[in-house]
C-alpha cells in the first residue's frame, strides 16, 4: 500500500469530505480483509442484508464526521 495514501482530511466542500469518508471506509475494509476473492464471495451477503447496510452507513458517517471536526479546527487555527 502506497505510505502516503491520505496527505490530508482538509476538503474545500461538503460533498469531497463525504467522498473522503467513503474513501476512508472503503480503505478500513481492504486493510482489514485484504483478500479481494473473499470481498467478493461475501458480497452477495452484506449487499442484500439491511443491517449491514446500515451499519456501513454508521461508518461513513463517523468518518465523515472527523472529517468536518478537523476542517473546522484548521479553519478556527488557520491552518
Amino acid at each position: 500500500m502506497d505510505e502516503n495514501w491520505l496527505p490530508s482530511l482538509k476538503t474545500t466542500t461538503p460533498q469531497e469530505g463525504f467522498e473522503l469518508a467513503v474513501m476512508l471506509s472503503r480503505r478500513g475494509v481492504k486493510t482489514t480483509q485484504p483478500d479481494t476473492d473473499v470481498l467478493k464471495k461475501l458480497r452477495p451477503e452484506y449487499a442484500s442484508s439491511a443491517e449491514s447496510l446500515i451499519s456501513v452507513s454508521h461508518v461513513i458517517a463517523i468518518n465523515f464526521q472527523t472529517i468536518a471536526a478537523a476542517n473546522r479546527y484548521w479553519e478556527n487555527n488557520n491552518i
